[in-house]
């Protein structure tokens, strides 16, 4: 027979005091973890996201990310107006610029953009019109130029090509292919003549004898904000704690993207370890020996903390609003909320 004696009573009482105890703050804490769904494009650019998660900045801030995977920006917009995700980072679209019309999304900080130091993004020519004389930018007039949809930022870069160029816009005949593999097919089949797209992809694409590098998008636009970061206006003017937090995790993010990526100043160790994390999400389908240079060659500079260059910014509300891609009534204030991040 087991006898219980009060003192073994009063320590069994304790330790199951201090269980409960213990189990409710677990439970606490893992209640206190918001949930959030990132939406991500298979690009290196969108790297800081997935660094954040793997490092544990998105966890120090009570965060529990979900990434979904998009094809084009547009769609982006769309699930952060609809609520299917809560924060992207990619270009402005003219779809994004009515939903911030209509009072669903805005623009709460900077990510990619294009530096003189940086070679970025590269603008390429399918083999049969480069032999055709499509051999510069500046002689696009009348070739057919591809895009994801009408109002992306394919669109955008082309006509600020032919501004700076000297033609007029619309002899540049822009060709809607919906999805960046699309493009990708009719670019190296010669069904369209020409795209411009970041570096490690148009790097792949021009090792083989299909594609051909005419130029770079620096040199036709001055301090391109390539791509913002967004979310809803719902969590702007009622959750604010959520996007400074979510802010302040992406920022960390950043920052080991540069040093790892476009600085170089981490260690191989250090890089190696976030080019695996980057490769769960971007040339995922290859190998990590094939994939980590590839991404690494993708690397253009993110805006350190997420500053948001606003001259860029108005400048494509401009050109969304002068080729009637957006509404004419749409104002900064509507589209970009700058009170999260510094401003340029």
């Amino acid at each position: 027979m087991i006898r219980t004696t009060r003192r073994t009573a009063l320590s069994m009482f304790a330790a199951t005091a201090i269980g409960l105890v213990t189990a409710a703050g677990l439970s606490t804490a893992a209640q206190a973890a918001d949930a959030i769904k990132i939406g991500i494009l298979s690009l290196t650019s969108h790297s800081p996201s997935i660094i954040a998660e793997g490092k544990g900045y998105f966890t120090e801030q009570d965060l529990a990310v979900e990434f979904v995977s998009f094809q084009a920006a547009q769609p982006m917009a769309v699930a952060i107006a609809s609520g299917d995700i809560d924060f992207g980072m990619t270009a402005i679209s003219g779809g994004l610029i009515s939903l911030a019309e209509k009072g669903a999304v805005r623009i709460i900080g900077g990510a990619l953009q294009e530096t003189p130091e940086i070679s970025g993004q590269k603008i390429l020519a399918s083999k049969a019109a480069y032999d055709a004389g499509l051999t510069s930018p500046d002689k696009l007039a009348g070739r057919t130029y591809g895009v994801t949809t009408a109002g992306s930022s394919f669109h955008y870069m082309a006509h600020k090509i032919a501004d700076k160029s000297g033609f007029d816009r619309s002899e540049i005949k822009i060709t809607p292919m919906q999805k960046v593999p699309a493009v990708i097919a009719a670019l190296k089949s010669g069904q369209i003549d020409a795209w411009s797209i970041v570096p490690n992809i148009a790097g792949a694409l021009t090792k083989g004898p299909e594609v051909v590098e005419i130029g770079k998008v620096s040199d036709y636009i001055d301090n391109y904000q390539v791509t913002t970061v967004f979310t809803s206006t719902k969590n702007v003017t009622e959750n604010r704690d959520l996007v400074t937090r979510f802010l302040a995790g992406l920022s960390k993010g950043i920052a080991d993207y540069n040093a790892a990526l476009v600085d170089k100043t981490m260690s191989a160790d250090e890089v190696a370890e976030i080019t695996g994390m980057v490769h769960k999400y971007v040339y995922a389908d290859q190998p990590i020996e094939k994939a980590g240079p590839r991404i690494a060659a993708g690397a253009m500079r993110i805006n350190a903390g997420a500053q948001l260059n606003i001259a860029s910014i108005e400048d494509q509300l401009a050109w969304f609003q002068s080729e009637k891609l957006a509404p004419e009534g749409v104002t900064m204030a509507d589209l970009v909320d700058t009170s999260f991040v510094e401003t340029y």
